[in-house]
């Protein structure tokens, strides 16, 4: 199950961005993310005039991989997500605080 959606808040724990954070901006497949300002790689790139592109060297981000992220609370602390169903059949989403579970997201029930 996909725990982390675009637009969450997360921060890099493995690899050579370690430690940075940013918005998820799009998951692509079941592995793969692309996270605001992480992950930055330089790509030449050629004029192309039809599109009306400069050429040169542009700075972009690059996939990450899931297992090297991991959710923000909101004191922007990383932290591990577990999933449990509800009553209704719908998932939901906490993480433990101090002994205690908060609530980090509801997952709509599939029909």
């Amino acid at each position: 199950m996909k725990r982390i959606h675009k637009g969450d808040e997360v921060v890099v724990i493995a690899g050579r961005s370690k430690g940075q954070r940013g918005h998820v901006l799009r998951v692509m497949g079941d592995d793969q993310l692309l996270v605001e300002n992480v992950n930055m790689v330089k790509k030449h790139q050629k004029p192309n005039p039809s599109l009306n592109q400069a050429g040169g060297i542009v700075e972009k981000e690059s996939p990450i991989h899931v297992s090297n992220v991991s959710l923000c609370n909101k004191e922007n602390q990383p932290v591990k997500v577990k999933v449990r169903f509800a009553a209704d059949g719908a998932k939901e989403l906490f993480y433990l605080e101090q002994g205690k579970e908060v609530k980090f997201r509801q997952v709509k029930k599939h029909s």
